[in-house]
């Protein structure tokens, strides 16, 4: 947490609302970007990163400072697409975890290459678009946002090891994803 997020915090805790706005500024494209991976639907995700200022603004005085406040702001934002969740009772594709050869992470990467590094970029996002709300959460905190393992521990309710496998499933099933999605596109490109 920097000193600059406790100033912030301090103020609208002795009623500044203008000190809460700059807060929201500071965080709502994080906030709103890990919805709408969780949701996959806009709309919805306006609607839960909404949600997840006003239950900031509310608990704001339980922050403690024992991890860094945009964790805290992550987990906020992770329990309440998860309630959303729930609520909706949506079912989100799953991709099924099943042993990769050598040559099919060759394979993949070997696509990726072929990929202009802005193409590369919006086809990874599309692809990690299509993983299950957790594993597109879990993938945006740590490459995306670069949060250490005992950091998206803490906002996803994990331990570090347990954050450490499901990084690793995730990443299995995001190179079938972009196997089945970009590899095709490249080979229709070159035909």
């Amino acid at each position: 947490m920097t000193t600059n997020d406790q100033h912030y915090i301090n103020l609208t805790l002795n009623g500044d609302t203008q000190a809460f706005a700059i807060l929201v500024d500071r965080y709502k494209d994080m906030v709103y970007t890990l919805t709408v991976r969780m949701l996959k639907n806009r709309e919805e995700a306006e609607e839960v990163a909404q949600d997840t200022f006003i239950k900031m603004y509310k608990s704001l005085n339980r922050f403690k400072g024992d991890s860094k406040f945009s964790t805290w702001v992550y987990k906020i934002a992770y329990n309440t697409s998860l309630d959303r969740i729930k609520k909706n009772k949506k079912f989100l594709n799953n991709v099924a975890i099943n042993e990769y050869t050598e040559s099919q992470v060759k394979t993949v990467h070997n696509a990726l290459t072929n990929l202009e590094n802005e193409e590369k970029a919006e086809a990874i996002k599309r692809c990690i678009a299509l993983l299950p709300a957790d594993d597109s959460f879990l993938l945006t905190l740590y490459y995306y946002d670069e949060q250490s393992l005992e950091e998206i521990a803490v906002a996803m309710n994990l331990t570090p090891n347990n954050v450490k496998v499901k990084l690793f499933r995730s990443r299995k099933k995001l190179a079938k994803i972009l196997k089945n999605n970009i590899e095709p596109e490249i080979i229709e490109r070159y035909e």
